[in-house]
């Protein structure tokens, strides 16, 4: 099972990619990923726009195509945008080539030096060659927003594990649009009364 808050191993076991952001300051670093799609995003955007919050999308080529209104908006706001891939591809059942066009294909759509795999899942040989054209963005917080068996409250505590720095992963995707209507709200609610700012990644 993988857990809500990235370990400390794990994020020294895996040197190379950004796991958080080192501040003293109380600001969290949003991401959204398997975006844009007109069902959720542009909720996620109304929603961060109230309270004048930034975040750092992580885009499928494939969305980006199919809706490049969308992908303007998040643009147009001042979000950062990142390769998450043409078509979702898990990299552990991919071959390094497969998996390089695939980044190469979204790269056409998705204008960004940062990437994340989906599934956080990638092969020795993928990461290298990430590391000489990306930065490669993982978490140290997963909120599970895409699980079927965790209900929204138990989604929402999950996402409350954050502190000052924390990479957070949400969904602007079908699978997690329940969970994440309820908790998205709730979530920046509750750090802005805690005077915390939310932050696109900048590298």
């Amino acid at each position: 099972m993988i857990p809500a808050n990235t370990p400390q191993w794990i994020q020294k076991a895996i040197p190379g990619v950004l796991w958080r952001v080192e501040t003293a300051e109380k600001e969290l670093y949003l991401t959204f990923d398997d975006g844009p799609i007109p069902e959720v995003t542009p909720w996620v955007l109304d929603l961060l726009l109230s309270y004048n919050a930034q975040a750092t999308f992580f885009c499928i080529g494939d969305n980006v195509q199919k809706h490049p209104a969308i992908y303007q908006r998040i643009i147009e706001e001042g979000h950062g945008v990142a390769n998450h891939t043409q078509n979702h591809l898990n990299g552990w059942k991919s071959s390094k080539s497969n998996y390089v066009s695939n980044v190469e294909a979204c790269s056409k759509w998705v204008d960004s030096k940062l990437f994340r795999p989906p599934y956080g899942k990638f092969t020795k040989g993928q990461l290298e060659w990430l590391k000489r054209r990306y930065t490669t963005i993982l978490w140290s917080v997963l909120s599970k927003d895409y699980s079927k068996n965790l209900s929204p409250q138990q989604v929402l505590d999950n996402a409350l594990k954050c502190k000052e720095g924390d990479i957070i992963v949400f969904h602007d995707s079908l699978k997690a649009r329940k969970n994440l209507e309820y908790v998205l709200p709730r979530f920046l609610e509750h750090y802005q009364n805690l005077g915390y700012t939310f932050k696109s990644i900048k590298v």
